[in-house]
C-alpha cells in the first residue's frame, strides 16, 4: 500500500454518502493514465465521489510526474487482501503491476495492452454487479480509451469495443450508444458496423431501440417530453424511394412504433440538414443510423467535451468520446476535459439511479 497525500482523520464522515465511481485506465500505451491523473487531480472532481481506479500505478505515477502533479492516491495490488479495508480512501488505485513490463516507451497496439485493458474492464464490471451494500461495489464506471486492435491481439475477437463487452457481461438485451455535448445529443442505431453491412443489419427493431432508450435517457436527464428526430439512411432520406427503400421499409415503421408508444419521434429526415435543426434547439435528441453519421457532428461541435453513455445497461457506464491518441503519449499534451465530463455525468446518473431504487 502507498500514499502520498493526507486523508482526513474521520474518512467515513468526510466522504459522506458520495457514490463510488470505478475508473478503468484504458490501454496502458495510450493517454488513459494521463487523463485519469489530470481529471482526478482537480479538487472539484475529487469532491464529487470516491474513486477506485483499475490500472497500473507505475504509469499513473509517470503521467503525474510529467504533468508535475503530486500523487494523491492510495495504492494496493488489485488482488490484495487489504482491498476491502482501504475502500474508504478518496482515490484508491488497484494496481495490476503484472503488466508493468509495458514501460513508458510503448505507444502502439500490443497484446499485453489489450490483455491489461480487458482485465481492468472485466473486473470493474464485476464490481459494479456486486449486491447493493457489499464492499467494493461500484455505483458507476467511467472508462478511459481502449485500443480495439490491442483487444484483437490479446485474443478477444467477440467485442469490437467497450459497448459490446459491457452489454454482454451485464446481460443487457437492448443497448445503444448515446453521445452528449452541451449543444447536442445523438444516439446510434448501429454501432461498429462496416458501411457495406448496414443493409443487412438495419431493422425496424434496430431503429426503434435507440429511439426508445434515448427517450428514456432524456427523461432521466430531466427532459419531460423529449423531441426526437430520426435520420434517414440514404441521401435526402431517399427522396420518396428514389435513392433506396430503407426509409420506407425500416425507419418509418420504427418511428410509427415509437409514436404508438407515446414517444414524440419524427422523421426520417435528411441527415445533412437535420443536425442544423438540432443545433438550433428544435430537437432534444437525434437518432443516427450509423457511427460516422452521428459522430461527425458530435465531434465537430464538442470534441473536448463529448461524453459517451451506454444506454440499456443495468449499471451506469460513461466514457470520453475520443481514442487512445498514441501520437501524443508521453508529451503531457492530453486534455482531460471530456474525461471530467464523463465523470460528472456518471456521478449524476448514479445519483438518479440511487433515488429511483430508494438507496
Amino acid at each position: 500500500m502507498a500514499m502520498t497525500s493526507r486523508e482526513p482523520v474521520n474518512m467515513k464522515s468526510a466522504l459522506g454518502d458520495r457514490p463510488t465511481i470505478g475508473i478503468t485506465m484504458g490501454d496502458p500505451a495510450g493517454i488513459g493514465p494521463e487523463i485519469v491523473v489530470k481529471a482526478l487531480a482537480d479538487p472539484a472532481i475529487r469532491s464529487l465521489a470516491k474513486y477506485i481506479v483499475f490500472g497500473m500505478n507505475e504509469l499513473l505515477a509517470y503521467a503525474a510526474d510529467l504533468a508535475e502533479i503530486e500523487p494523491f492516491w492510495w495504492r494496493v495490488p488489485h488482488d490484495s487482501e487489504l482491498l476491502d479495508s482501504e475502500l474508504m480512501r478518496t482515490v484508491l488505485v488497484l494496481d495490476y503491476d503484472e503488466f508493468s513490463l509495458l514501460g513508458q516507451a510503448v505507444h502502439h497496439p500490443t497484446r499485453q495492452g489489450g490483455a491489461a485493458s480487458l482485465a481492468f474492464c472485466k473486473d470493474a464490471i464485476a464490481a459494479a454487479l456486486r449486491p447493493i451494500g457489499s464492499a467494493g461495489r461500484l455505483d458507476a464506471i467511467v472508462t478511459a480509451p481502449i485500443c480495439k486492435q490491442s483487444w484483437q491481439m490479446a485474443g478477444e475477437k467477440r467485442y469490437p469495443g467497450h459497448t459490446e463487452l459491457f452489454a454482454n457481461h451485464t446481460n443487457a438485451k437492448r443497448y445503444a450508444m448515446m453521445f452528449l455535448t452541451s449543444k447536442m445529443r445523438v444516439v446510434l442505431a448501429t454501432i461498429h458496423t462496416p458501411l457495406m453491412n448496414l443493409r443487412n443489419e438495419l431493422s425496424i427493431g434496430k431503429v426503434f431501440t435507440p429511439i426508445d432508450l434515448g427517450h428514456q435517457a432524456c427523461r432521466q436527464l430531466g427532459i419531460d417530453a423529449p423531441r426526437i428526430a430520426v435520420c434517414g439512411l440514404n441521401p435526402h432520406a431517399s427522396e420518396n424511394g428514389l435513392f433506396g427503400s430503407e426509409e420506407k421499409l425500416v425507419i418509418e415503421p420504427a418511428i410509427s412504433m415509437a409514436v404508438e408508444n407515446g414517444i414524440d419521434a419524427r422523421g426520417p429526415f435528411p441527415a445533412d440538414t437535420l443536425f442544423i435543426d438540432a443545433l438550433a434547439g428544435k430537437y432534444d435528441l437525434v437518432v443516427a443510423m450509423y457511427h460516422d453519421q452521428g459522430l461527425i457532428p458530435i465531434k465537430l461541435l464538442g470534441f473536448d467535451e463529448a461524453v459517451n453513455v451506454t444506454l440499456g445497461l443495468p449499471i451506469v457506464r460513461t466514457s470520453p468520446d475520443h481514442g487512445t491518441a498514441f501520437d501524443i503519449v508521453g508529451k503531457n499534451r492530453a486534455r482531460a476535459d471530456s474525461f471530467k465530463q464523463a465523470i460528472r455525468l456518471a456521478v449524476r446518473l448514479s445519483r438518479i439511479q440511487r433515488s429511483q431504487t430508494g438507496r
